[in-house]
């Protein structure tokens, strides 16, 4: 029996993953790394701390594999977008790892605009300007730390410095380095053009090749750290939006994701690279060759939850805080929660709102505001699915991973507020599915990715709608997109007295 590992390297913990030619899991580790944030707005890691938590995590893997280790055949990545990690010229790390939720770049999406244009820079990278991206990064450190950019040789992102560390060889793939807002979308390659506008060298830009591509071996020094045979291929792997499409068997027209990890997704494949969306959602090219997909994201989704849990049930576990969750009704007894703790992606792209309780009284409990952030986190991922519907898309069945598809009543809140049919696949790994299924398609298992989705893939349950539910949610959801419009001036005036 041959194996392969897919890791996928999030933004609170790595996840390694084993799994055999049948679309079994067979092992999986998780370790931990912490965020640094020293101000408000700034989100950073040190990206040593993933290498060395993810080496522990795989050597960890390989001690329970007790075959073989040459069996073990290819491995590959998932990865957080959009973060931004710097090398000189002898491929040593200059600062921390800017974050895909660090927002202190608001300055340098106007330059962008102002620059480059609006309109020009849809038709380039087909996504607006937002803090979260990589080169408002770059445009940042040119302005306040422009001695640590003058050192830089070359940018990579989060996934992508893990597996040079692995192989030795920088490489970028095209499902990530479309985040950046520096690769031209639907040509495929880095623009020159928007570098030459903002003074951003080109030659920081790492080559590009193709997620099941294989980039080389791992090296005898990274094998005798975890004990994976140095033949070990290693494939580029994809953007984690990307990997969980694949990992969900997001792989043909119509078909639709939603995910709830640290942040929250919606996603749409797409064969096309034209249709037009006006920046309201996002436009990536797909792990998939000849693919892309649309997405819509809630920047603290299972992050508010988490948040939640850590701020009144610290000791508690996630069951215990959720008990009696089914027995709240719709609406969680008048309470509505707008998820914007870091603020918001979609569909405002407000790096200065933030969240709201509306309604509170003194008979609420504990499991009505738990109930009201499950509702909240929700409610914003349909913003996206809205806009997919007034698009034309047809949106009637979804497929459901990640932290809210483990709990039933979640996912039935889910059917009832996206008024579509919810699928629980067998698995909730996604990003970790997709980059394991990009190692097997590279390995060539298979003759395409969606041959082994077949085998990859298996639904686990259904949610259907509940017509009277569909109505109230309808009905609060109006309420629940108002609250924006109603406390946008109220927030933009309680900035200056956040904590730093």
């Amino acid at each position: 029996m041959k194996y392969v590992i897919g890791v996928d390297l999030g933004t609170s913990a790595v996840k390694v993953l084993l799994m055999n030619q049948e679309g079994k899991v067979c092992h999986k580790v998780s370790k931990v790394y912490p965020l640094i944030q020293e101000k408000s707005g700034y989100s950073e890691q040190d990206p040593k701390e993933w290498v060395e938590k993810t080496t522990a995590a795989l050597k960890e893997l390989v001690d329970q594999f007790d075959a073989d280790k040459a069996n073990i055949e290819g491995i590959s990545f998932s990865g957080q977008m959009h973060g931004l990690v710097l090398l000189d010229k002898e491929n040593s790390v200059l600062r921390n790892a800017m974050l895909w939720n660090d927002t202190r770049t608001t300055e340098q999406c106007q330059q962008i605009y102002d620059v480059v244009g609006e309109e020009r820079l849809l038709q380039i990278t087909k996504n607006l300007a937002l803090e979260g991206f990589t080169l408002p990064k770059l445009l940042w450190l040119k302005k306040y730390e422009p001695e640590v950019l003058e050192k830089a040789a070359v940018f990579m992102l989060p996934k992508d410095y893990l597996r040079y560390a692995m192989t030795g060889q920088i490489d970028s793939e095209y499902s990530d380095a479309a985040g950046t807002l520096m690769l031209n979308v639907g040509e495929k390659k880095w623009s020159k053009e928007l570098c030459e506008l903002l003074g951003i060298d080109s030659k920081l830009c790492p080559p590009l090749v193709a997620s099941h591509e294989c980039v080389g071996t791992i090296t005898e020094h990274f094998a005798k750290l975890t004990g994976l045979a140095s033949t070990t291929k290693v494939f580029a792997g994809g953007a984690d939006n990307a990997c969980g499409a694949i990992g969900s068997g997001i792989l043909s027209e119509g078909k639709t994701l939603c995910s709830i990890g640290t942040s929250g997704v919606v996603l749409s494949y797409e064969e096309r690279n034209d249709r037009d969306f006006s920046g309201k959602v996002h436009y990536f090219n797909h792990g998939e060759e000849k693919a892309f997909y649309t997405m819509g994201v809630t920047l603290a989704a299972g992050y508010s939850l988490s948040w939640f849990k850590d701020t009144f049930a610290k000791e508690e576990a996630f069951e215990k805080l959720l008990e009696g969750l089914e027995d709240v009704p719709v609406g969680a007894n008048g309470l509505l929660f707008t998820p914007y703790l870091v603020g918001e992606r979609t569909p405002y792209a407000d790096a200065t709102i933030r969240a709201s309780f509306i309604g509170m009284q003194a008979s609420h409990k504990r499991i009505d505001f738990a109930r009201a952030v499950i509702e909240g986190i929700t409610f914003s991922l349909n913003e996206s699915i809205e806009i997919f519907r007034e698009s034309g898309k047809k949106i009637d069945t979804i497929i459901s991973i990640g932290g809210g598809a483990k709990n039933d009543t979640w996912l039935q809140i889910q059917a009832d507020v996206f008024n579509a049919t919810i699928i629980k696949l067998s698995s909730e790994q996604g990003p970790a599915v997709g980059a394991a299924m990009l190692a097997a398609y590279g390995c060539q298992w298979y003759k395409s990715l969606q041959q082994c989705a077949k085998v990859f893939t298996t639904e686990a349950k259904t949610f259907s709608p509940i017509l009277k539910n569909v109505e109230k949610y309808q009905e609060i959801f109006r309420l629940y997109k108002d609250v924006y419009v109603q406390t946008k001036k109220l927030n933009e005036g309680l900035k200056e007295f956040r904590k730093n």
